[in-house]
């Protein structure tokens, strides 16, 4: 236990039998139960877990999928285990030791504190983040971080694609499980539906660990737009859930007024491209037009942004 309160490690595993031994060796003392979920691997990562279910007895847990369900699958499989036998705190930790040990107390305080409901992880906030994150996935991260701030509601957070969590039992029996995304997408999505019951989320700096024998199962381009796309989705629903069939808020009528506005820019702006072409002239009304709906359409954009920033800042 931690300060009273029981702990499940939930580690999510495909193609690990290298490095998962190490996460299971290094895995702090107060853990009281250790959840593999095997998601049909492979290779032998289900054997060598099971060569350490004989050393550390029930402390360990081997569940295996008998379909690759993704990495946001193998994690709801070890929620449910964790919310089933209603462990206090559940963490994620990755199977290929990404995730160092010796911050999971930093994770787990504000919890067991009741400071937050969620904390994750920031790989961005220390100091030497640029140099050992991988380029590509550090400004890939940024980008899905920022589509994510606007999509969740949660504008202080950042680094949405860490799986290094902390979650409360609360939050899990709240949650709907089964309807939660189960690929790389799975933190963001996990991010709006927080957001969607007010749960309180925390970002905690945590030591970025890189080139220690871990394959990356991320095509970046791919995973950028798959989850742009889940990202956009998650916000209508979000609006509407939060919003309009919660508890009604004006700001929908501004993020409408917004899109439909800079919808319209478009083929004003494309009416001008093309007169300026052709015709070697721009039509002064037209332009006045483009003016008027890019610079309303804008501010729209920012007063709605701004009203949901003040609906959850007290939520951090």
């Amino acid at each position: 236990m931690y300060k009273e309160k029981t702990i499940c490690v939930v580690v999510p595993a495909y193609n690990e039998e290298k490095l998962i031994g190490k996460v299971i060796e290094t895995m702090p003392e107060f853990v009281d139960k250790i959840v593999v979920v095997d998601d049909k691997s492979k290779d032998n990562t289900a054997k060598v877990v099971s060569s350490y279910i004989k050393k550390l007895g029930d402390k360990l847990l081997l569940i295996r999928h008998k379909k690759n369900q993704g990495v946001g699958g193998a994690i709801v499989t070890g929620y449910k285990w964790a919310r089933d036998n209603k462990m206090d705190i559940s963490v994620v930790m990755a199977g290929d030791g990404q995730m160092n040990p010796v911050d999971l107390p930093h994770l787990l305080d504000p919890v067991v504190s009741d400071e937050a409901d969620y904390v994750k992880g920031n790989r961005l906030f220390t100091d030497y983040a640029w140099k050992h994150i991988p380029k590509y996935r550090y400004i890939g991260n940024s980008f899905l971080s920022l589509f994510t701030k606007i999509a969740s509601g949660y504008w202080h957070v950042a680094d949405s694609q860490t799986g290094y969590t902390a979650i409360s039992l609360k939050v899990l029996q709240t949650l709907d499980l089964h309807k939660i995304y189960k690929r790389f997408g799975m933190p963001n999505d996990m991010l709006v539906r927080l957001n969607v019951y007010n749960f309180r989320v925390k970002d905690i700096p945590v030591t970025p660990v890189y080139n220690i024998g871990e394959k990356s199962g991320i095509k970046v381009r791919k995973v950028i737009f798959t989850i742009s796309f889940l990202l956009l989705r998650r916000f209508f629903w979000r609006m509407k859930e939060k919003y309009i069939i919660r508890d009604f808020h004006p700001l929908v009528f501004f993020y409408g007024l917004a899109i439909a506005l800079l919808i319209l820019s478009l083929p004003l702006f494309v009416r001008i491209l093309y007169m300026w072409i052709v015709v070697g002239t721009i039509p002064k009304v037209n332009a006045l037009a483009l003016m008027f709906t890019l610079i309303a359409g804008l501010q729209s954009l920012f007063f709605a942004m701004w009203f949901d920033m003040e609906c959850n800042k007290d939520l951090k």
